[in-house]
C-alpha cells in the first residue's frame, strides 16, 4: 500500500458542524497533584473548580486554560466510582475529547441514526449564567466525544463549577490550541474507526501511512488521519503492524488495557521557547541523535528558525508541498508509557511530519527496550 498524501478535495459536509475543541478530560487518581502538574511544568491557568465545596459530592474536577485549549483533570471520591475503576485499568488517561457544537441534541440524534452508540442522553444544565446542552457518544476504547452547546451560557465553564485560580503565578509556555489528537487502536480496528468517522460524522480520510512509512528494523505501525470539513478537528488513528518485536502501539495496548487516545498535539508559535521552557520546568522528551541535524536541511529545504537551536532543543523538522513544520515529543506523563505530547509549529504544513517517522521510532524504541517491553 502507498502513501496517501493530502488532496484538495471539495469541503466535506459535516454531518453536523463542529467549532472546534471544547474540552480534553483526563480521569486520573489524584486530581489536585495532576492539577498542579500541569500548571507548573504546562503553563496551564487554573479556571474553575468543581467538588464537595460546590456540591459535588463523589467527583472533583479542576478547568485549566491555555489559549484555546481547556484541560479537565477528574478524580473520584468514592473507591466505587466508575471513574476510579477506568483509573484502575487504564492509569491516568483521557476519557472525554469534547466538541463544541451549535446544536447538541441535533448534533447528538444525527450520529446516532448514523449509527453511533450513546455515551449519555442529551440534557440541559442550568445556573445564573445561562444553560449548556450536553450529549455524548462513543468512540474507540473506553473514550467518549462529549458534544457541547454553550451559545446560551457566559459563565466561566460549565454548570456546577465555580471560578478558581492558581494559587501561585503561573506563566503561560506559547500553547494556542489543540492540533490533533491521536488514539491507538487494537490490530484490525483502524479500518472500521476510520469508517465511523466517515460514516457517522461525515468525516473525510485526510491522509494514510502504511508499515512502510512508519517503520524501524523492528517495529512498524499503520496510520490513517480524519478530519471534519473545516479542519479544526483532526484524528490521526493507529494500529500495530507485523514486525521483529512488539511496537509501541502494542506496548501502549498492553498498558493501557485496551484502545485509548494516545497522544494530543498542541500547536504554539514559538516551539523553542515553548520547548525550552518545558525542559526548565522538568518535562522529558524524546531524544534524537545529533546526526539527524547533519542533512535535515537537504530534505526540507530553507527554513527561517536556527538549526542550531533546533538542535539544542532536539526539534524535528519536516516539509509538504504547503509548507514546513517544527515538532517535538515529550516521554509518556505519568508511570505507564501511555499518554504523552506532540509540541508543533506549523509554518503552511498540513501534514504530520512523515519524514520525521523513522528518527522518531527509532527514539521511541529506545524506552521500551529499557522497559523490557518490545
Amino acid at each position: 500500500m502507498n502513501t496517501s498524501t493530502i488532496q484538495n478535495s471539495p469541503p466535506v459536509k459535516d454531518t453536523f458542524p463542529i467549532n472546534g475543541t471544547d474540552f480534553i478530560e483526563f480521569y486520573v487518581g489524584n486530581a489536585k497533584q495532576t492539577c498542579l502538574f500541569y500548571q507548573h511544568c504546562f503553563g496551564f491557568e487554573l479556571i474553575a473548580y468543581k467538588g464537595p465545596e460546590t456540591g459535588s459530592r463523589d467527583v472533583v474536577s479542576y478547568v485549566l486554560k491555555q489559549g484555546k485549549i481547556r484541560f479537565v483533570i477528574t478524580s473520584a471520591l468514592d473507591p466505587n466510582h466508575e471513574i476510579l475503576h477506568h483509573v484502575a485499568k487504564h492509569g491516568d488517561g483521557i476519557k472525554v475529547l469534547a466538541l463544541w457544537v451549535d446544536d447538541a441534541e441535533k448534533a447528538y440524534q444525527a450520529a446516532i441514526d448514523r449509527g453511533a452508540e450513546s455515551a449519555f442522553e442529551p440534557f440541559i444544565s442550568n445556573d445564573q449564567f445561562g444553560f449548556v446542552k450536553m450529549a455524548a457518544i462513543k468512540t474507540y476504547g473506553e473514550t467518549i466525544h462529549t458534544l457541547v452547546e454553550r451559545s446560551q451560557y457566559n459563565g466561566t465553564f460549565l454548570p456546577g463549577y465555580v471560578p478558581k485560580s492558581s494559587p501561585v503565578q503561573i506563566k503561560p509556555l506559547g500553547f494556542k490550541y489543540v492540533d490533533h489528537c491521536v488514539g491507538n487502536v487494537e490490530l484490525g480496528q483502524m479500518n472500521k474507526w476510520v469508517k465511523y468517522y466517515e460514516d457517522v460524522m461525515g468525516f473525510k480520510l485526510l491522509v494514510t501511512f502504511d508499515d512502510k512509512d512508519i517503520s524501524t528494523e523492528y517495529t512498524a505501525l499503520m496510520s490513517k488521519v480524519v478530519s471534519n470539513g473545516n479542519g479544526f478537528i483532526k484524528f490521526p488513528i493507529n494500529e500495530p503492524a507485523a514486525g521483529k518485536k512488539k511496537s509501541q502501539i502494542e506496548e501502549y495496548l498492553d498498558f493501557y488495557k485496551g484502545a485509548g487516545v494516545q497522544h494530543v498535539a498542541i500547536a504554539t508559535d514559538d516551539i523553542v521557547h515553548t520547548v525550552e521552557s518545558l525542559r526548565n520546568n522538568g518535562i522529558e522528551f524524546l531524544y534524537v541523535p545529533d546526526v539527524y541535524y547533519d542533512t535535515v536541511l537537504e530534505r526540507v529545504g530553507t527554513i527561517k528558525e536556527d538549526l542550531n537551536e533546533l538542535k539544542r532543543m532536539n526539534i524535528l523538522v519536516d516539509r509538504d508541498e504547503e509548507g514546513y513544520l517544527l515538532q517535538i515529543f515529550t516521554k509518556p506523563i505519568q508511570d505507564r508509557p501511555t499518554v504523552f505530547f506532540e509540541i508543533i509549529e506549523r509554518h503552511g504544513a498540513k501534514s504530520f511530519g512523515k519524514g520525521n517517522f523513522k528518527a522518531l521510532f527509532e527514539a521511541i524504541e529506545r524506552a521500551p527496550e529499557l522497559r523490557g517491553t518490545l
